[in-house]
């Protein structure tokens, strides 16, 4: 039996050159999943996306999807995409399997922690305080440089990862330290600034705070306050009124994956990528 995908609507194309359409997986002519896919909005029609890949139950376990993932890939290839990136929940085990036997590798993660009933309290000589205007602006200008940079070294052209960080940044805090539902905070240590996190409240009902950014001053790196900065975000977010705080880690950040994990998150969702030769 041969399996293929079969286009189900015509090829998609939007005013900014971006594509999308959905197929059918079948074997001979029976139709036994879905699979979507489309290049990134985010980087661009260099970079594509496996966004949905279904099979029916009942022929699960054949191959069927490591050969319509395959197929897709051919067609990312014909539309001058040279990688090609998915996203899969923590749990989904054979996806993340045939994943990895198709040469997918992890790029970065999701996380999330149920928060306790009280805040936890900082070490001693710790304080906390909300960012003023004036370091707003030049904390700003850092971390748009900063996020930029992250995408770059993951091998984004450079021109759609500076894009991407100023639209993000300029979508998420449109009124600066004013933004509603977000916490611009400042940590110090006996007097000095040491560090800064970035907490908001999800739009979404349910879905907690989420922890967008968190520095700690070069000169100041090694002596525990990422870990204390974390607790600050904790606070900030039951302070909100919510009991999940969820990040986001690359996982070449191994400093921060390992104190992620030692405060009690745990993984929610793998990010994948494949260059396509």
């Amino acid at each position: 039996m041969t399996t293929t995908i079969r286009p189900t609507e015509p090829l998609q194309q939007g005013a900014d050159g971006a594509k999308s359409r959905t197929y059918d997986v079948c074997v001979n002519s029976r139709r036994v999943g879905r699979i979507r896919i489309a290049t990134d909005a985010s980087f661009g029609p260099a970079v594509g996306r496996i966004e949905e890949l279904g099979i029916d139950e009942a022929d699960r376990g054949r191959g069927r999807g490591t050969v319509a993932a395959l197929a897709a890939e051919e067609v990312l290839r014909g539309w001058g995409c040279g990688q090609v990136r998915l996203s899969l929940p923590a749990d989904a085990e054979a996806a993340l399997r045939m994943a990895a036997a198709l040469g997918y590798q992890e790029r970065s993660r999701n996380m999330v922690k149920r928060l306790p009933a009280t805040a936890p309290e900082l070490p001693a000589g710790v304080s906390g305080r909300p960012m003023s205007e004036d370091e707003f602006e030049r904390w700003r200008a850092a971390a748009v440089e900063s996020y930029a940079r992250s995408w770059i070294e993951q091998g984004v052209p450079e021109e759609a990862a500076r894009a991407k960080s100023a639209t993000e940044h300029h979508a998420l805090l449109p009124d600066g330290v004013a933004t509603a539902g977000t916490r611009l905070l400042v940590l110090e240590d006996r007097g000095s600034v040491v560090g800064s996190v970035w907490v908001a409240r999800l739009a979404a009902p349910g879905e907690g705070s989420y922890v967008f950014d968190v520095q700690v001053a070069e000169e100041h790196r090694g002596r525990g306050h990422g870990r204390s900065l974390m607790l600050l975000a904790e606070g900030a977010a039951l302070a909100d009124g919510m009991d999940t705080l969820g990040l986001h880690v690359v996982t070449g950040n191994t400093p921060a994956l390992r104190l992620y994990e030692s405060m009690g998150h745990r993984v929610t969702q793998y990010h994948l990528y494949k260059h396509l030769l």
